[in-house]
């Protein structure tokens, strides 16, 4: 079966629902406006951005959108909208629009491609560190 593009699970979205819909529109735009050159790609059922190493994603469930980032739990969380308990992931979740702006989505973006860009360096720093043993 061939992967799902990202216009097609939009799509679907819209088709359940077109409040979620706005909403993961909504995060690509933010996404989309602090990095031209991010990469989008189906995984997981949702969307992932990649600017080099992944850092979150977008996720539509049943009454809300999260996003999702992959190391959220090494970002200090400046404003305590970040959800989650587990070792790496953290989320935070929308269901109006206006949820955007009011937990600071926009300055969580940088926070979780900076988490997730350290977190690659310290892995390929490991990954040489093995070879030469």
């Amino acid at each position: 079966m061939p992967a799902k593009s990202v216009q097609s699970l939009v799509d679907d979205v819209r088709l359940v629902s077109e409040a979620n819909y706005a909403l993961v529109e909504a995060v690509r735009r933010a996404v989309r406006e602090q990095f031209p050159d991010v990469a989008e790609a189906v995984k997981y059922g949702g969307i992932l951005f990649s600017v080099g190493v992944p850092f979150a994603g977008v996720f539509a469930y049943k009454a809300h959108v999260s996003v999702e980032f992959g190391r959220g739990a090494d970002i200090v969380d400046p404003f305590g909208w970040l959800e989650g308990q587990g070792k790496g992931r953290r989320h935070i979740t929308l269901t109006t629009l206006g949820d955007i702006a009011c937990k600071q989505l926009a300055a969580y973006l940088p926070l979780a491609r900076r988490a997730a860009d350290a977190h690659s360096s310290v892995a390929m720093r490991m990954a040489d560190t093995s070879k030469v043993l």
